[in-house]
């Protein structure tokens, strides 16, 4: 009995284990992803940036029409608006998921800062406190001595009166 209850608890042991591996392994990934999505998104922008760079040049090198240059210019701008605005959200996405993990990073940073701070609290309290323990040994110490020190006056002066009142009865006779 007494040892499969023990086994049990192994297994469970072994499973728990198991499980915060299993979710150190998914917080790794999830910040793997983090890093990576702004890449992904970098990549991506950059193709779309080919494709423009592409699109213009195919445009300025095809041979012009009979009308005057600057409508074509005009046009294709225009065409290239939507594009941009496109452009725009992703680029703002791409920032905030660069700045994501660098805030993740800070607010890190801060928690470590203050778990510091509490350490350092924590130690300058035990600090203080071994302080005055040892004021206080202090002041026992002290006081031990001055007992000391009274308990040996009181022997002086009786062995004093003894001494003298033994020497005075010699006299007398």
């Amino acid at each position: 009995m007494l040892l499969l209850l023990l086994l049990l608890l192994l297994l469970l042991l072994l499973l728990l284990l198991l499980l915060l591996l299993l979710l150190l392994l998914l917080l790794l990934l999830l910040l793997l992803l983090l890093l990576l999505l702004p890449l992904l998104l970098l990549l991506l922008l950059l193709l779309l940036l080919l494709l423009l760079l592409l699109v213009l040049l195919l445009l300025v090198l095809l041979p012009p029409p009979p009308p005057p240059p600057p409508p074509r210019l005009l046009l294709l701008l225009l065409l290239q608006l939507p594009l941009l605005l496109l452009l725009l959200p992703l680029l703002l996405l791409l920032l905030l998921l660069l700045l994501l993990p660098l805030l993740l990073l800070l607010l890190l940073l801060l928690l470590l800062l203050l778990l510091l701070l509490l350490l350092l609290l924590l130690l300058l309290l035990l600090l203080l406190l071994l302080l005055l323990l040892l004021l206080l040994l202090l002041l026992l110490l002290l006081l031990l001595l001055l007992l000391l020190l009274l308990l040996l006056l009181l022997l002086l002066l009786l062995l004093l009166l003894l001494h003298h009142h033994h020497h005075h009865h010699h006299h007398s006779q």
